[in-house]
């Protein structure tokens, strides 16, 4: 229980936060992005089982692996893909946090 509130509020309330003091102006539209990163879990249906909640994410699935990680820290550097960047970095700290508390 506590560990899906951890989860899920790292990955509602961080991107919220960062859309609202970093954003602004545009804090909504920052916000849906980086929610829209959630897309990445579609690699979760390649998997066998789809859901395993002794499974730790990081580096099992494709685009939660190290080397997807790297392009995601990478795409912090452009301001232009800053917000995409920020979602997809706050969506694998969740992913992240699962494993620290398994």
């Amino acid at each position: 229980m506590l560990q899906s509130i951890i989860h899920y509020g790292i990955h509602f309330l961080v991107p919220l936060l960062v859309a609202l003091i970093w954003f602004k102006d545009t804090w909504l539209k920052a916000y849906l992005i980086m929610l829209a990163c959630f897309l990445i879990d579609i690699d979760h249906f390649f998997a066998n089982p789809m859901f395993d909640p002794n499974r730790c994410s990081i580096n099992f699935h494709p685009l939660h692996s190290y080397y997807a990680i790297a392009i995601y820290v990478l795409l912090l550097i452009q301001k232009k893909t800053r917000i995409l960047g920020l979602g997809l970095v706050i969506h694998i700290l969740a992913d992240s946090a699962d494993c620290l508390l398994m």
